[in-house]
């Protein structure tokens, strides 16, 4: 899969903004109750605040992204409109 994030903005409730290079933008809901094994990290809402864009792809520090794998963003809804 490509990935082409242009912009990533963390919000309240596990909840992420994100902008694609081709102007399409939305939200992503992470499930708190799915955030387990390699995305536990993320229910640190500190830690999860500390999201950054990592060759196109969203990303925490500690090598935790959303681009690994289908099975990565099992915990997430993928809102279309902002």
């Amino acid at each position: 899969m490509h990935w082409d994030v242009v912009e990533v903005k963390p919000e309240p409730h596990y909840c992420l903004f994100v902008r694609f290079k081709d102007g399409v933008i939305g939200r992503v809901q992470l499930r708190l109750e799915e955030l387990t094994g390699a995305l536990a990290p993320l229910r640190d809402e500190q830690f999860f605040e500390e999201v950054f864009i990592d060759y196109g792809a969203v990303a925490w520090p500690g090598e935790i992204d959303l681009r690994r794998s289908p099975a990565s963003t099992t915990g997430c809804n993928t809102l279309a409109e902002p």
